[in-house]
């Protein structure tokens, strides 16, 4: 076991004070430490592209290393400022990477972090970029040679960290603001009301996973599901990809976080979305699912923004009152329509995660 404070010790031993990144469930415990920190020190990015870029502005105006966290299934995102900026034969800069390693081979997982997991130690050699894995506390020393190694040739370094090795010495808790109406309260109405033959494209973390769970538990047949159980910022561009293509409703359940990981999406569908596009945001300004850090979601006006991409209308729900009335009235609006529901913190107790891909996919399909 790794202690949070004694990772963030050892590197501001090392004069590593700059911290950026998305979120991971692996690094919780670190991320939630983060969210302390002022935006000097540490700033939540909306993809692990941005975070890396973020790294490397710091790099150039304080000649310091920074630090870049994320999960291995958002290294792709990352891939294309490390090789083109960060990279020896490009600018030569350096930075450490926190990556949390899902999939690992010494780990379970789901389904969508297993090929991820495995090809992790390899993408990193094939990025050139110099890592060890972090299991207890004395393999922090590693850290000495590795950022020494990043310090002369200006080069990225990283560290893999699997599931459970990471922890706090102070368990930080979330607060919940606003007692808004919860997400599974409106997925069951949602399922009550939803045109018999729409499609419904729900995106990563617990949205897939409570919408795969009541539909299961209360045997709700209305509707047709594609679950994102990964893809994170996509589901609203496969959305559109299916709708495209459909006379059928095609409705989008989105997340705060997932809708601005991409947020060009949404310019995209203004442009191209057909009547039959519904967008459904959830929003509790958090990245729930892998420890609740803040999204900034409540600095946007989201109206605003939606409208101005292109989107037909713009609702807002947040109370339980009437929300079945709401809901179809929403859904009987010429598209691309665009649905914001405040919620509030929470999730359905033993969540289970959706099984069997393959027959999803081919059920949705048909």
């Amino acid at each position: 076991m790794i202690l949070v404070e004694d990772l963030l010790k050892k590197l501001n031993k090392k004069n590593i004070s700059f911290f950026s990144g998305v979120p991971d469930s692996i690094l919780k415990d670190l991320c939630n430490t983060l969210s302390k920190f002022n935006s000097r020190k540490h700033i939540i990015a909306t993809n692990e592209g941005s975070a890396v870029s973020l790294g490397i502005g710091y790099f150039l105006s304080k000649k310091k290393i920074p630090c870049v966290y994320m999960q291995n299934s958002g290294l792709g995102n990352a891939i294309n400022p490390l090789i083109s900026i960060t990279d020896k034969k490009v600018y030569s800069i350096p930075m450490l990477l926190l990556i949390g390693w899902r999939g690992s081979p010494h780990s379970k997982d789901e389904p969508q972090h297993m090929t991820k997991g495995k090809i992790t130690p390899d993408l990193l050699k094939l990025l050139n970029i110099k890592f060890c894995v972090l299991k207890k506390k004395k393999d922090l020393n590693k850290l000495d040679k590795l950022l020494l190694y990043a310090k002369k040739n200006n080069q990225p370094v990283a560290c893999l960290i699997e599931k459970n090795i990471m922890n706090s010495k102070k368990k930080i808790i979330i607060k919940k603001k606003k007692k808004y109406l919860s997400r599974k309260d409106f997925i069951k109405t949602f399922l009550n009301v939803v045109p018999k033959g729409s499609k419904i494209i729900s995106t990563t973390g617990y949205t897939s996973r409570e919408l795969f769970q009541i539909r299961s538990k209360n045997k709700m047949r209305k509707g047709k599901d594609f679950y994102m159980v990964g893809g994170m910022g996509h589901a609203s561009i496969v959305s559109l990809g299916v709708s495209l293509n459909t006379a059928k409703n095609v409705i989008c359940l989105d997340g705060d976080g997932s809708f601005f990981m991409h947020l060009g999406a949404s310019n995209t569908i203004g442009k191209f979305g057909k009547k039959n596009f519904k967008h459904i945001l959830f929003n509790n300004n958090s990245h729930e699912s892998v420890g609740g850090q803040p999204t900034y979601s409540e600095n946007v006006k989201i109206k605003n923004l939606v409208l101005s991409m292109g989107y037909k209308s713009y609702k807002k729900i947040n109370k339980k009152n009437n929300i079945d009335k709401e809901i179809k009235k929403f859904l009987r609006s010429s598209g691309p329509s665009f649905l914001e529901v405040e919620i509030s913190l929470g999730t359905l107790k033993n969540l289970s995660r959706p099984t069997n891909l393959i027959k999803i996919k081919n059920d949705f399909k048909n």
